[in-house]
């Protein structure tokens, strides 16, 4: 992929990129918790966005994606929201602008390996890759973290999704052999060892393609909402879900709508799951933290209904596998991958069944991707 950004940038420029990299993130337990509020355990994977970049001299971001090969031109003086990959780019570009940053016109190349519509978050690598390009370019002196919220900004804004902050976060701040315990409402986070040098995070992909941008993600956000305003009657004191207890729901249960109860439900129970991940991960109990695994599988697909029957058929055959610990779907939903800790010696085994059983019974092969946890964002090769 360097190689060929570097030559692909050549051709198009007549010269040698910066070249820098974001990554893709898994999230082990937690998910649809950090709108509300709660906690989520995300870390950075090694599968990346990689952004070629160099100064041009001009107010224009000249921009080529490898996956689409596509070059469009973006002025710096009128960025606005457009169709596709490039809108990530002119948001990260308005926001900064915005804020008060001065930036000058690029030349850039796009690649990578995150896939698309996997659930491991290529939109957020690419911000990401951009954002920490742009920084380091331009020294603008932002934080990572100030990186990661500009990127949440941007898919709000330029994409229209109203996601929380785990993504960007993940691919900003990730750190080899941990994962990441974050505070969605302070943003304070701690690193959760995780080295098990006999277990792989292997995820497979159902190739059900979905965008976060569907009319269901952001239903589900409004549905939470609506149940905090229900309780904030009786305690005024609450901001959101992360506030609210299971015995605090069940008291009103008769005021929520059923399927308000359910939503809120879920949250409640998958951020009080992955409180106790992380205990049973700092014992390095892999196996009781699979089982919290499934548990948060079922709330996934039963209470906050964002599953899918691909999602549904891959963790029960999960479930049955020699050498797999836990299982469940990740990411936003209504597609993407499962992720699941398998034995290194089981990953060959557990692959061909996977992908068997999945073709049988859909007639479609799912790819598998065997990860493993890394750095975030960094600097790749400075120019040649």
């Amino acid at each position: 992929m360097i190689f060929t950004i570097n030559q692909q940038f050549n051709d198009l420029y007549g010269r040698q990129p910066v070249l820098f990299a974001a990554p893709g993130r898994v999230n082990l337990i937690g998910e649809h918790t950090d709108y509300n509020e709660g906690f989520v355990l995300p870390g950075a994977i090694d599968k990346r966005i990689y952004v070629g970049i160099h100064k041009n001299d001009t107010r224009q971001m000249n921009v080529f994606g490898l996956q689409y090969q596509e070059k469009i031109t973006l002025s710096l003086d009128d960025l606005q929201p457009t169709k596709g990959w490039t809108t990530y780019l002119a948001g990260m570009a308005f926001h900064m602008q915005k804020d008060g940053h001065q930036l000058g016109g690029v030349d850039v190349v796009v690649g990578g390996d995150v896939p698309v519509g996997g659930g491991l978050s290529s939109s957020a690598a690419l911000c990401s890759a951009f954002g920490f390009a742009l920084n380091e370019l331009f020294c603008l002196g932002l934080s990572r973290m100030q990186i990661a919220l500009l990127g949440q900004r941007t898919e709000h804004t330029f994409a229209g999704v109203k996601t929380g902050i785990m993504d960007q976060f993940a691919s900003l701040h990730g750190k080899e052999n941990h994962v990441m315990k974050l505070d969605c409402r302070s943003m304070e986070f701690e690193y959760i060892p995780f080295d098990y040098q006999d277990y792989k995070i292997v995820l497979v992909n159902t190739m059900v393609s979905h965008s976060l941008a569907s009319s269901e993600y952001n239903t589900r956000r409004q549905q939470c909402e609506e149940g905090v305003a229900i309780l904030k009657k009786h305690y005024p004191e609450i901001h959101s879900l992360r506030d609210v207890s299971a015995g605090m729901l069940d008291k009103h249960k008769q005021e929520l709508p059923e399927i308000i109860y359910r939503r809120c439900g879920y949250v409640i129970n998958e951020n009080n799951r992955l409180l106790k991940g992380c205990e049973v991960l700092q014992h390095h109990d892999l196996k009781a933290f699979g089982r919290l695994m499934y548990q948060s599988h079922e709330g996934l697909s039963k209470q906050y209904e964002v599953s899918c029957p691909e999602l549904d058929f891959l963790v029960e055959q999960a479930k049955d596998m020699e050498g797999v610990a836990g299982a469940r779907m990740m990411g936003g939903g209504f597609g993407g991958c499962t992720i699941n800790l398998v034995n290194t010696a089981s990953i060959r085994k557990f692959t061909v069944l996977m992908q068997q059983r999945y073709e049988n019974e859909f007639g479609r092969t799912p790819e598998v991707y065997i990860t493993q946890i890394e750095d975030g964002a960094k600097l790749v090769t400075s120019s040649m």
